[in-house]
């Protein structure tokens, strides 16, 4: 192939054809699919992902798809959709953005209204079933202290509206977690590192559920990288994740990670089990 950047073959771990295809892909028009050969360089690799991302979905994700519009044939915009899991977390974030936007944060912050910021969190999230009941718990006794709720407090703000790095921002909300006192459970896992962000940013932030996402990530056929501890490689391959489902879905037109959230749970709760 003159001109073409390409190595002389392809390889075939990176050339995945969904089940059914029979074209050859234009990048590999006139190369066998089948080794051996040598490889392609890191270059042309990326080059053929980028393609091959925007031509080709994954049978997995295809089959998650289908699942999601046998439950909502209408998609996103379903009414037993925006029943069942859209509304009551569109309602959180509407409170959120009423008792705890970014300017009435920082003005209890600066006040030293610590506790009562932290109360507001809990009471906002309280409202929703994001959370296991122990998880709730184990939140509002941490916070009743003003040390525990000046630290859940300030990583929060820092982590959603700082300007450090968003990775040494993550890693700082976790410490904050981390450093809160445990009465039974602890305060640091994955459900409770992510709820908060969520809910007051959804456009940017998704919340994890680690065996409801692992299982819908395998179905989806996307390599989760999942890590038991909170970590940013975890939370930014999880981004990842929503990217791809976002770009797989777009012309349902998922409006945010609630959205996209809202899929994921679809696809690995036993509630929608088929």
């Amino acid at each position: 192939m003159p001109g073409s950047g390409l190595s002389e073959a392809a390889d075939e771990n990176l050339l995945q054809y969904p089940h059914g295809y029979n074209e050859v892909h234009p990048l590999l028009d006139g190369f066998s699919r089948h080794p051996p050969y040598s490889g392609f360089t890191v270059a042309t690799k990326q080059k053929i992902r980028r393609q091959m991302s925007r031509t080709f979905i994954s049978e997995g994700a295809v089959q998650c798809r289908q699942k999601f519009l046998r439950f909502f044939p209408a998609g996103f915009t379903d009414p037993n959709y925006l029943a069942w899991e859209r509304a009551y977390k569109w309602k959180a974030h509407q409170t959120w953005n009423q008792e705890l936007n970014r300017e009435e944060f920082r003005s209890l912050l600066i006040a030293g209204h610590y506790v009562e910021i932290a109360s507001r969190a809990v009471r906002i999230e309280s409202r929703t079933n994001l959370l296991f009941s122990f998880e709730k718990m184990a939140l509002r006794d941490a916070v009743k202290s003003i040390a525990g709720a000046c630290s859940f407090s300030t990583g929060l703000y820092d982590f959603l509206y700082g300007s450090k790095a968003e990775q040494e921002r993550f890693s700082i909300w976790c410490s904050s977690l981390q450093s809160l006192p445990r009465i039974k459970t602890r305060v640091l896992t994955w459900p409770l590192a992510t709820v908060f962000p969520f809910i007051a940013l959804p456009d940017k932030h998704i919340f994890l559920k680690p065996n409801v996402t692992r299982e819908a990530a395998k179905q989806y056929d996307f390599p989760f990288e999942y890590e038991p501890g909170p970590s940013w490689s975890t939370y930014a391959n999880l981004l990842k994740f929503g990217d791809a489902i976002r770009r797989d879905l777009a012309d349902l037109e998922p409006k945010d990670m609630i959205d996209i959230q809202s899929f994921i749970w679809v696809q690995g709760s036993s509630e929608y089990d088929e």
